[in-house]
C-alpha cells in the first residue's frame, strides 16, 4: 500500500472517466493491423490474474507513439512482417498492484514467467519497476510475427519455462524471439546468447522501432518507449 501512496502523488487523470485525455488515442484507431494481445486484461501473466485499471484488452497511447507504431507496422508488412502489443499504457493503480502482488506473503507457486526468481526478489532484481513509463502513454513491449500467421493467444503456461526452448513454449508467435514476452531471465536481455534466428528476429524488431524514434530496453528485447516528447505525468484512468 505504500507503493500505491507513493505513486498517487504523481498521478493525474482525466475529467471524464469514458474519455481519453487530451491527445491519447486507442491504437486501433490508428493502426487496425496491429494485433493486440493485451496481457495484463486477462490471467496469463506473471500476476496469474487479470490486473486492476485492465477492464478491457485494448492498446491506448499518446498520438505520437500511436502514430509511430503504425509506421513501425507499415516498415515491417513490406517484408511479410507484423507488430503484436503485449502492453501500451498501463494505469499507474496497475503498477502500484504489481508491487502489492510483489509484496504479498506467498509460496513458490508460479515458476513459468519468473523460473529462477522468487517474487519477492522481482524488483531488486530489475524486473519489475516501481515506476513505468507505460504509464505516460509512451512505452509500448511489442512482439514480431509473420505477417501471414495465425494470430497465438496463449492461454496456460504449464509446467514449463518462459525460457525454455521455442518448442516448449506456449505459443505467442510463429516466430522464436529467444524467450516469451515478460520472461524474467538473463535471456530476455537484448545481448543474451540466444539462437541464430531467434538473434535475427529481435535485430529486425528493434531495427524497425528505432528507426521510427524509439528506444529499446537492454534487459528486455520487447519492451519500448518513443524518444523526444517529454514525458508528463503518469496516468491513471482505467482501460475501457
Amino acid at each position: 500500500m505504500r507503493a500505491a501512496l507513493a505513486l498517487a502523488l504523481c498521478v493525474s487523470a482525466p475529467a471524464g472517466a469514458e474519455e481519453l485525455p487530451d491527445g491519447w488515442v486507442r491504437l486501433d484507431a490508428v493502426a487496425p493491423g496491429i494485433v493486440q494481445d493485451i496481457r495484463y486484461a486477462r490471467a496469463f501473466n506473471f500476476t496469474g490474474a487479470p490486473v486492476p485499471g485492465y477492464e478491457a484488452p485494448v492498446c491506448v497511447l499518446r498520438r505520437e507513439a500511436a502514430a509511430a507504431l503504425a509506421r513501425v507496422e507499415a516498415r515491417l508488412r513490406v517484408d511479410g512482417f507484423r507488430l503484436t502489443v503485449f502492453d501500451c499504457y498501463r494505469p499507474a493503480r496497475s503498477v502500484a498492484a504489481f508491487m502489492d502482488w510483489v509484496a504479498a506473503d506467498a509460496p513458490r507457486d508460479e515458476v513459468y514467467f519468473h523460473p529462477d526468481v522468487a517474487r519477492g526478489a522481482l524488483v531488486a532484481e530489475g524486473y519489475i519497476a516501481r515506476r513505468s513509463s507505460h504509464s505516460v502513454g509512451l512505452a509500448v513491449d511489442v512482439g514480431l510475427d509473420r505477417a501471414d500467421a495465425p494470430v497465438s493467444r496463449p492461454e496456460a503456461a504449464g509446467a514449463g519455462r518462459c525460457d525454455a526452448p521455442f518448442a516448449e513454449r506456449p505459443r505467442e508467435s510463429s516466430l522464436d524471439l529467444g524467450t516469451a514476452f515478460d520472461c524474467f531471465s538473463p535471456l530476455s536481455a537484448v545481448d543474451a546468447v540466444v539462437p541464430a534466428d531467434a538473434r535475427a528476429h529481435r535485430a529486425r524488431l528493434a531495427a524497425a522501432m528505432e528507426a521510427e524514434g524509439f528506444a529499446g530496453y537492454a534487459a528486455e528485447w520487447w519492451h519500448f518507449r518513443l524518444a523526444g516528447p517529454e514525458a508528463g505525468a503518469a496516468m491513471d484512468f482505467p482501460l475501457r
